[in-house]
């Protein structure tokens, strides 16, 4: 009995270390500021070809400025992985979206990236 109350106190400890230390590094970025930004990219990616449009890569652009850290990078590449998986998008063209428009993105465009591991 005293080492199962043990463990239950150690394991609230350990939760409230982890949600103290996780606030501070909260995404800034939201899916719908990800949505706002690449809303002009969907037509392009899913049925375009050549060079994206101007509005995209503003879009693009802002987001990877908003984007400014870790938290926001990973938050960012799970909104844009969950809309890949929703939309039918030209897998070419996406991977080649941040080199078209002049920015530098930490992970690929795809429902098959690992947003785990972005920086």
């Amino acid at each position: 009995m005293r080492s199962s109350v043990s463990g239950l106190v150690l394991a609230l400890l350990v939760l409230v270390v982890v949600l103290s230390t996780s606030s501070s590094s909260e995404a800034a970025v939201s899916c719908s500021d990800v949505v706002k930004d690449l809303r002009p990219c969907v037509t392009y990616l899913s049925s375009g070809s050549g060079k994206p449009p101007q509005d995209c890569c503003a879009g693009a652009k802002s987001l990877a400025a908003a984007a400014s850290n870790s938290a926001d990078r990973k938050s960012a590449c799970d909104c844009i992985k969950s809309a890949a998986k929703s939309l039918t998008i030209k897998s070419d063209l996406a991977q080649a979206l941040p080199s078209n428009c002049g920015i530098n993105l930490p992970f690929a465009i795809s429902p098959n990236t690992d947003c785990t591991k972005v920086n």
